[in-house]
């Protein structure tokens, strides 16, 4: 219990330096190019366009009653966010290697830093994704308040994951490289280009329930319950436990190793 609670304290007590440093990191990120931050946005809808394209011409319609392009966008935005928070937040430790190696810094603090500085981003495109809602005439309901929990849930996923990876790539640099492999096929077994009834799968089959072990399969349908289907996250219960039963396994076990590795991290970077 009080490895439990004790990281999450720390992140609370430092969180007016996290922001400010998610901050400055988002700035940083594009100083000295023309664009900008705008760089940050241009990758994700030209990504949205190509999709849209693609796979406007290959299917009929879309799996729901909302435009197919409304329905790709909804899987799509969290997917993206925690894509790239994976990758920032693995590779926290090396980037920030200059505060590693101050014994004062808490250290601890990096991986969210990178995966907060990924939400100002997240928030554009969610304001993007309501913006086309909008235009397409469907306006926000009150499901809609439920895209602010499936952020906070992906963020969670995230920063979970990130504790392990960040202490592994300081002394396994591959290991950036496979999680980037691991997410390009991540993003095809997740259903967000497609849909169970489109691939003849049926929901409740073994094929449907190994595939919805992947914990960002209750990201993306929450984001899409929230836009399209209109439903709340506690009308499903088992997917909510277990989604927040992971997530709490595997910040357990990043946690416990983050801790028993960092003494070497200043040495290796």
């Amino acid at each position: 219990m009080k490895q439990l609670f004790s990281l999450p304290g720390e992140l609370a007590e430092n969180r007016k330096l996290i922001f400010r440093l998610a901050k400055n990191d988002f700035k940083t990120k594009y100083a000295g190019s023309y664009l900008g931050i705008l760089w940050a946005f241009v990758q994700p809808v030209v990504t949205v366009l190509v999709y849209w394209f693609v796979f406007g011409l290959v299917r009929k319609g879309s799996p729901k009653e909302v435009p197919f392009v409304l329905w790709l966008i909804s899987g799509l935005v969290p997917w993206f966010y925690f894509q790239d928070a994976l990758v920032q937040g693995t590779n926290s430790l090396i980037e920030y290697s200059y505060l590693v190696k101050k014994v004062v810094f808490k250290i601890s603090i990096l991986p969210i830093v990178k995966i907060v500085s990924g939400l100002f981003v997240h928030l554009f495109f969610v304001l993007f994704v309501l913006l086309m809602y909008l235009l397409y005439g469907y306006l926000p309901t009150v499901y809609t308040l439920q895209i602010v929990y499936y952020s906070f849930c992906a963020l969670c996923l995230a920063l979970a994951i990130s504790y392990t990876t960040s202490a592994v790539v300081v002394f396994f640099r591959d290991l950036t490289h496979m999680i980037t492999i691991i997410l390009q096929v991540g993003v095809w077994l997740t259903p967000i280009m497609w849909d169970f009834a489109d691939m003849g799968i049926n929901p409740y089959s073994w094929i449907a329930r190994i595939l919805k072990i992947n914990p960002m399969y209750y990201v993306v349908a929450g984001y899409r319950n929230a836009l399209v289907d209109h439903q709340w996250f506690w009308e499903h219960p088992w997917q909510t436990a277990y989604f927040w039963l992971v997530t709490l396994l595997l910040f357990l076990f990043g946690t416990k190793l983050f801790r028993r590795l960092k003494v070497h991290f200043a040495d290796v970077l």
